[in-house]
């Protein structure tokens, strides 16, 4: 299947439920639960007003209802919605903040990010691997 095809996927953390991990996905996330470690979507992020995340968020577009603790990086649009609070800096092309969010931290805005990378886990390209150092045992 190919990656244009996943963008048309939905994931869904149900209200309740608690994930500790990395999320990547081409397609959209909504968020109702908790969750403990990243997020990265090529497509769109909803987080809804019972979520809460403890991590960094990367994503296409992005609307917040709940609480987030971290860096939000959009590469389009980001909407705060009034019962949102984030804790963190914000970088984004495009930012509608509604009366009544929260927003602690620095906002870059009118910046293009560079492409959303999707499962390549921080692996090391050919030619960027650094060479062992070599170590010497004395008996």
């Amino acid at each position: 299947m190919a990656a244009q095809d996943h963008r048309d996927s939905t994931n869904q953390i149900g209200k309740g439920t608690i994930l500790e991990g990395n999320i990547e996905s081409f397609g959209n996330i909504r968020i109702e639960g908790k969750v403990i470690g990243n997020i990265k979507s090529k497509s769109k992020i909803a987080l809804g007003q019972s979520s809460y995340v403890d991590g960094n968020i990367v994503s296409q577009n992005a609307e917040i209802e709940g609480e987030v603790k971290g860096t939000v990086e959009i590469s389009d649009l980001l909407i705060l919605k009034n019962t949102s609070v984030v804790h963190g800096d914000i970088v984004t092309n495009k930012l509608i903040v509604e009366s009544g969010a929260t927003f602690n931290g620095s906002c870059k805005m009118g910046i293009t990010q560079k492409e959303i990378k999707i499962g390549d886990n921080g692996a090391i390209k050919e030619g960027d691997a650094k060479k062992p150092e070599q170590k010497i045992k004395s008996f």
